[in-house]
């Protein structure tokens, strides 16, 4: 479920967004750890077994026992990741130093998966190679895709269920998640794409319900901000993780430029 990236000090833990994978955020990878420890989490449903429930609250269990071994940990999550991390710091105050949350809100209510699952099942898949999933989704979507896909003797072809991923998302059609959000007492980052696919308003209603919050619209950016807007979206993570109150040191109290026994 955790893959490990290196780097020293606090954990930093990656929760990519749905369809994804831990791969999405390899281009992030080399300057997080220049910040911290990095592991990746590969959600359940996503090139491994589903969870019985498809619920939040099951997904959010599974983080919390693999994270159970650290004493503090900072969680870094785009689209579903995001909701995860907000959900687990909200249950876990103690252990979640802070958030960072791409392009996420708490309420979908009313919206289905039916168009966009339509849509993934009408994909021509499996593709033949890397130059025809870039040619079909373009450069930003296209590198997304091929840093999750199944690579198989016939071509790439996506990595879960389609069903499953619509069940994931239409629970987010059927409740919401503010109480969860409100519940959170680890500053928090949020970014939201200029082009995105939250409802209008609610990020920044999100920063003005939390009391230790930084928000930024991300001009110009698609839903995939790291990816789309690479270099401001390291600048504002940077600066978030660089105000972090003792974020120079690990969960074991030690600073991250102290030597380290090989």
């Amino acid at each position: 479920m955790l893959d490990d990236h290196g780097g020293h000090g606090v954990p930093l833990v990656l929760l990519h967004g749905l369809m994804g994978g831990p791969d999405t955020w390899r281009r992030q990878v080399p300057w997080l750890r220049e910040h911290g420890h990095v592991l990746a989490v590969r959600a359940a449903g996503h090139g491994r077994a589903a969870p019985a429930t498809l619920a939040t609250e099951a997904f959010v269990d599974e983080l919390r026992a693999a994270l159970a071994p650290f004493e503090s940990v900072i969680l870094i999550g785009h689209s579903m990741g995001a909701l995860h991390a907000w959900c687990l710091a909200a249950r876990e105050p103690e252990r979640v130093r802070g958030i960072v949350v791409e392009d996420m809100a708490p309420d979908f209510r009313g919206r289905t998966s039916d168009g966009w699952a339509a849509v993934i099942r009408a994909w021509p898949q499996p593709f033949p190679d890397e130059a025809a999933v870039l040619a079909y989704f373009g450069d930003v979507a296209g590198q997304y895709f091929l840093d999750c896909f199944e690579r198989t003797p016939a071509g790439l072809r996506l990595h879960g269920d389609v069903d499953t991923f619509a069940a994931i998302s239409d629970e987010w059609g059927r409740r919401d998640f503010w109480d969860e959000w409100r519940a959170v007492r680890a500053p928090a980052l949020l970014l939201e794409a200029e082009n995105s696919v939250t409802p209008p308003g609610q990020m920044a209603r999100m920063a003005a319900l939390h009391h230790d919050s930084t928000y930024e619209v991300i001009a110009g950016a698609g839903h995939l901000v790291h990816d789309d807007r690479p270099g401001e979206y390291r600048r504002a993570v940077e600066t978030f993780l660089r105000a972090l109150p003792g974020e120079r040191e690990g969960a074991g109290g030690r600073l991250l430029d102290e030597p380290v026994d090989q």
